[in-house]
């Protein structure tokens, strides 16, 4: 059985890497074999522990291992070799050298490795559950939409890998040796492929999850939203949301002290009833910096309150799903688009759907593929269009 994969992301300095480690810590502690990785990078997980970590998983407590990944160590590993074959590839289809140099720097490939290392520890490590403490949110869902981006760049660039590259070697007079080296690429930018086609099928498995951690304050809410829906849009399931920061509620008191608290309490609350973004747990303000075990443990006793860490998740429904209604027929997005800027534009046989400036390319269904789009609205599950059978392609 594979790991549980669960993501912790969120806008910078939201506490995000304390809850991760506090999470980790609280899935050990209930007896699951737990791995907690960082690919932040700024990585402060090991400040969290309070000990020096390395790229390598290290034993932190019984049953719970933490390390922090190195990307620029895996390119140098992994990347150099595969960028030879690239070079290769152009040098052939006569690129020029620098232009070849250019062209096989492609972007996101240290955040691409790191998320590769991820997907190895917990494909081969004895581990129940592998915690994540991505990077702040803009780079987080870059990360994410790395193995989707990449394959769509790897097909441009190279259409059906092998055949291209075999088809390139007949308008070629090359020796033995040549023929190996080309084949030797072939089979690189397959592995590439392969492996890219596997990170996306892990990042929108059931198995897999994201926990956004947020404070109550309506610029970081927002944000919030705004990474639901993006998250949404690439098929990657958000299993919650964690507040943190959230002031004492200072009952009876008074004085200047409880009015303060009171007031930014109630600010808080306000802000939180308006989030509506599914599960919701919250996290006391602390007055310490909660650094080892001991102190994550107790945050964790204040954000699960004694329940499984992992429950309450679900099982998420279907992003695309085709209702009939009536002679017509719905194409339902289960999109939290909110307040967002939403475009849709029929592409072909695909709906392009672009919200906030993120776009995806929906394939549609071959029944959609034969009708006209009507319009499109949102409700409370989230965007509906409406398409009618095209009478000149129907009976195709």
């Amino acid at each position: 059985m594979s790991a549980r994969l669960l993501l912790f992301t969120g806008k910078g300095g939201v506490g995000k890497t304390t809850l991760a480690a506090a999470t980790s810590a609280a899935l050990a502690a209930g007896g699951r074999k737990t791995l907690v990785v960082s690919t932040d990078p700024a990585h402060s997980l090991g400040d969290a522990f309070g000990v020096p970590l390395g790229s390598s998983p290290a034993e932190v407590d019984a049953g719970l291992h933490a390390a922090q990944i190195d990307p620029r160590a895996l390119v140098d590993d992994t990347w150099r070799e595969l960028r030879g074959h690239l070079r290769t590839v152009l040098a052939g289809a006569g690129v020029d050298e620098l232009a070849a140099e250019e062209l096989t720097v492609l972007p996101g490939v240290e955040e691409l490795l790191a998320l590769s290392e991820v997907q190895r520890l917990a494909r081969t490590g004895p581990w129940d559950v592998v915690v994540v403490d991505c990077g702040p949110t803009a780079e987080t869902l870059r990360l994410l939409a790395l193995p989707e981006a990449l394959a769509s760049y790897l097909e441009r660039l190279f259409p059906t890998h092998r055949r291209v590259v075999r088809g390139l070697l007949a308008g070629l007079a090359g020796t033995a040796a040549s023929v190996e080296r080309w084949d030797a690429t072939a089979d690189a930018l397959g592995r590439l492929a392969e492996n890219l086609e596997q990170l996306r099928a892990l990042l929108t498995a059931d198995t897999t999850a994201v926990r956004l951690v947020c404070t109550p304050e309506r610029v970081v809410v927002a944000e919030t939203r705004r990474t639901v829906t993006a998250l949404a849009l690439q098929g990657i399931r958000v299993d919650g949301v964690i507040a943190n920061r959230l002031v004492p509620d200072p009952g009876d008191d008074s004085g200047p002290a409880a009015t303060w608290l009171r007031t930014r309490r109630a600010e808080q609350e306000a802000v939180l009833a308006s989030l509506d973004l599914g599960p919701l747990r919250t996290v006391g303000h602390r007055a310490g910096e909660p650094v080892g075990l001991a102190a994550l443990l107790d945050v964790a006793d204040g954000l699960y309150r004694g329940a499984d860490p992992l429950g309450g998740a679900g099982t998420p429904g279907p992003l695309v799903e085709v209702v009939p209604v009536g002679d017509e027929y719905e194409l339902r997005l289960a999109l939290p688009v909110g307040d967002s800027d939403l475009e849709l534009a029929r592409v072909g046989d695909d709906l392009a759907v672009t919200v906030d400036g993120r776009r995806r390319l929906i394939a549609l269904p071959s029944l959609l593929r034969r009708c006209v789009v009507l319009g499109a609205e949102l409700d409370d599950d989230g965007l509906a269009v409406r398409f009618r059978p095209d009478p000149d392609l129907w009976m195709r």
